[in-house]
């Protein structure tokens, strides 16, 4: 399980290290794509099968289902961890999130998200903020 918030920094050459508490699980590879909320998902192998296979079986005939799709699978790639733990984040992906130098890994159960600082700060305290009315909504929700 991921959880967490790390401060990272994206070097020249695009490149994050991964906290080291999470190198074991992405050891075996990973994919990171484009994720919600203008931040990357990056995913073990073996959970992004799990996402990809649910895409796969959205109703192709629904514009909003090809579109996600697209949106998620079109800008996902493999990546593969050096030995310092670090690796590359495509251009466009960088260029997706709004990365520069200082950045975020949060981890989120099944995934780790990347975020730029500024922006992971903005959306941190907006849903601080917002946090009871949240609460309130997923408690009809049985949560």
């Amino acid at each position: 399980m991921f959880i967490g918030e790390y401060k990272i920094t994206i070097d020249d050459k695009g490149r994050v290290a991964v906290p080291v508490k999470f190198r074991g699980a992405l050891a075996q590879g990973a994919v990171v794509t484009r994720g919600l909320d203008t931040s990357l998902f990056l995913l073990p192998l073996e959970e992004w099968g799990k996402l990809a296979n649910k895409i796969a079986n959205l109703p192709l005939g629904q514009a909003n289902s090809r579109a996600f799709a697209r949106f998620m699978l079109a800008g996902a790639m493999d990546i593969e961890i050096d030995a310092q733990g670090r690796f590359v984040i495509p251009e466009y992906l960088r260029t997706f999130a709004g990365l520069k130098k200082a950045a975020v890994i949060v981890g989120v159960e099944s995934r780790l998200e990347i975020w730029d600082e500024e922006v992971w700060t903005a959306y941190a305290k907006k849903a601080e903020a917002e946090s009871g009315a949240i609460a309130e909504q997923l408690g009809t929700m049985g949560i």
